[in-house]
């Protein structure tokens, strides 16, 4: 059974709390930014792995949370860290089910805007990219994981190191590729795909997103967050989440239940992934009714 590391591990009983942000209410929420390719810092120790996915290879870095925080032994720090450095399962997940909808004709990203919600490595919105997508936006909640993971993971996967590199780079060259950092409550004022009631086509085609749901008190706020930033009418979300996170009581049954009452989104289940080896993971597509 799969657990948050709240804090560090002296305090890590505070994960039972179903929202452990409540028990730091005074907490400033750092400014939301954009942040430039050219921050990436040059000499960050950025050792990369090979990620295997059915076929697809992809690369990612491997940065602690000592080297970019000093923090030790921590998954989640409300206010401060959210887990951006860690590979969470979902993220593998969703690029599988991604292409599972590719291969099947029911989805293509060639010239689609994309957002990655909650990135960190953003391997579901480097894998958009190399589809051929006009535009990629990451958004994490931390800068510095963009700067010394999200923005050198991009580099290595599409600088000819990876095995799925594109066969025409200049697809990625002319692509509009940006990175916002920030809380969900405010991004959506930097975002420059934003659906408004005068431009209701103005929002991203896609918003692809996992591990984002583990927070009750984020659920609303991610929601709003989608619901700003899709695009009218035929935009799609999917999501990848655990059903239900131990420790910090959110999950993709608790965000479902949420959307289903708004009544503006179909859903349907994608994929569910039950390996034994952790808890269960799911796959969701939203879709504006």
């Amino acid at each position: 059974m799969e657990t948050f590391q709240l804090f560090s591990s002296s305090a890590s009983d505070f994960g039972i709390f179903d929202d452990a942000a409540q028990q730091s209410p005074s907490i400033p929420l750092p400014p939301c930014v954009e942040v430039l390719a050219s921050e990436a810092p040059s000499s960050a120790n950025h050792n990369l792995e090979s990620v295997n996915l059915d076929g697809l290879t992809l690369l990612k870095g491997r940065v602690s949370t000592q080297q970019v925080f000093g923090l030790s032994n921590s998954d989640l720090v409300p206010g401060k860290y959210e887990g951006g450095l860690k590979l969470w399962e979902g993220s593998l997940d969703l690029i599988k089910a991604l292409r599972s909808d590719i291969r099947t004709g029911l989805i293509s990203f060639g010239g689609k805007r994309v957002l990655e919600v909650g990135c960190g490595h953003g391997l579901p919105g480097i894998f958009a990219l190399l589809e051929g997508a006009a535009a990629v936006h990451f958004q994490d909640f931390n800068a510095e994981v963009l700067r010394c993971l999200t923005i050198p993971n991009l580099h290595a996967n599409i600088s000819g190191e990876s095995q799925s590199s594109p066969s025409n780079p200049t697809i990625c060259e002319k692509a509009e590729v940006r990175f916002f950092a920030g809380d969900w409550s405010g991004i959506d004022k930097l975002l420059p795909h934003v659906s408004t009631d005068d431009n209701r086509s103005g929002g991203y085609d896609f918003i692809l997103m996992a591990e984002t749901v583990y927070s009750v008190s984020s659920l609303q706020i991610l929601y709003n967050l989608v619901k700003k930033c899709l695009q009218h009418p035929d935009g799609v979300v999917y999501m990848a989440a655990k059903k239900y996170y131990f420790g910090v009581g959110g999950g993709s049954r608790r965000f479902l239940s949420l959307v289903e009452k708004d009544g503006v989104f179909t859903s349907s289940l994608v994929a569910e992934i039950t390996d034994g080896s952790s808890n269960v993971r799911e796959v969701w597509k939203l879709a504006l009714k």
